[in-house]
């Protein structure tokens, strides 16, 4: 089976699984797991940031950022798609009572005149009414827009318009790892405009478990309170962490394989007959497609007994991602498995895998 489904699929190499062995572990609720640490302290170091809090799941870094910077009733920024507002099962209403107000991105991105738009004048005779607005949170790169970059110029000027009104500035760098690679600009320049910025490693870098919140060192420090109250306290985590902190040292610059095997799946199925993609808007390792005449969940399913697992993305989108798992001839069977099922059309059996 070819896993196309998420770069969270991939499986630890033998080299990361040497190091969860070997890691020294400490209980991390008492601070003291080593591995963690250390860990904490690289990732910070990279984002350019005081400190960073180790956590199991990019949801609850993003959750917790969301609690540290707000009070239940206020209200956030975020794009229509955001992963924080579509994606995390209403964790930010059922966990901190806040209310996401969408803002009309394209493909993730949004502009300083969209910020500026939402921002409401207080009512003229009853001020209190209104719910405090108090953060907005950027995606790099955009999971729903197609692992969409934000430009840096971009980044830049929608936070200097959010500084305007006195807004705190989250970013969701799940796969930042993949932005900076992307545009050859670092993380730490991409994370600069952000009060925190969270990180996984289990996407992209192919460790099993992880990710990390990182910011000033007295938000981490709250961070950490809510880490705990959100149940994120993981004991000996430093045998999860070795893996993570082995991703990042080891599998940072291979992100370019990946974007590089996602612009050659897009551009062998943008040739076929029934697929809508431009293969330019391919920016790193999302491919994200739709069919004209087919229904994805059906044809997602056909790939499937053909050996190729995949998304679908509502009626006709689907959403393929490369990662560490995925080679050169991979990518060239899931695209002739692909074509083979769009030729036999949607009435057909289900196509055979290639043996």
């Amino acid at each position: 089976m070819i896993d196309l489904r998420s770069d969270t699929v991939s499986r630890p190499t033998p080299q990361m699984r040497h190091a969860m062995a070997d890691a020294p572990v400490g209980d991390d609720v008492y601070g003291d797991d080593p591995t963690i640490r250390a860990l904490e302290r690289r990732t910070a170091e990279l984002l350019g940031k005081d400190d960073a809090v180790f956590m199991v799941s990019g949801t609850m870094t993003n959750q917790v950022a969301l609690r540290v910077h707000t009070e239940a009733g206020d209200e956030v920024l975020a794009d229509v798609a955001a992963h924080i507002a579509v994606l995390e099962r209403g964790a930010p209403a059922v966990l901190s009572g806040l209310t996401i107000r969408a803002l009309p991105g394209r493909n993730g991105v949004f502009t300083p005149a969209d910020v500026h738009v939402a921002i409401r004048d207080p009512h003229p005779f009853l001020p209190a009414t209104q719910p405090p607005l108090k953060l907005l949170c950027l995606e790099n790169t955009h999971n729903l827009g197609g692992g969409s970059v934000w430009p840096l110029e971009d980044v830049l000027a929608v936070a200097a318009a959010a500084r305007m009104h006195g807004l705190a500035l989250h970013l969701d760098g799940a796969r930042l790892w993949n932005a900076a690679v992307a545009t050859g600009v670092s993380e730490a320049e991409l994370a600069a405009p952000f009060d925190t910025v969270s990180v996984c490693f289990s996407k992209g870098l192919g460790a099993p478990v992880g990710s990390a919140l990182a910011g000033p060192r007295d938000l981490v420090a709250r961070a950490r309170r809510f880490k705990a109250l959100f149940g994120g306290g993981i004991r000996q985590g430093g045998i999860v962490a070795a893996g993570a902190a082995f991703a990042l040292d080891h599998h940072r610059g291979r992100l370019a394989q990946d974007h590089a095997r996602a612009r050659r799946l897009a551009e062998r199925l943008a040739a076929l007959p029934g697929v809508e993609l431009d293969p330019a808007t391919v920016q790193t390792n999302i491919v994200r497609f739709r069919l004209r005449a087919s229904d994805a969940a059906a044809f997602v399913q056909r790939c499937f007994v053909a050996g190729v697992h995949m998304l679908p993305a509502g009626r006709s989108g689907v959403r393929a991602v490369t990662h560490l798992d995925v080679d050169d001839a991979d990518i060239d069977r899931a695209a002739d498995v692909i074509e083979r099922v769009l030729a036999a059309g949607p009435g057909c059996p289900p196509a055979r895998p290639d043996r």
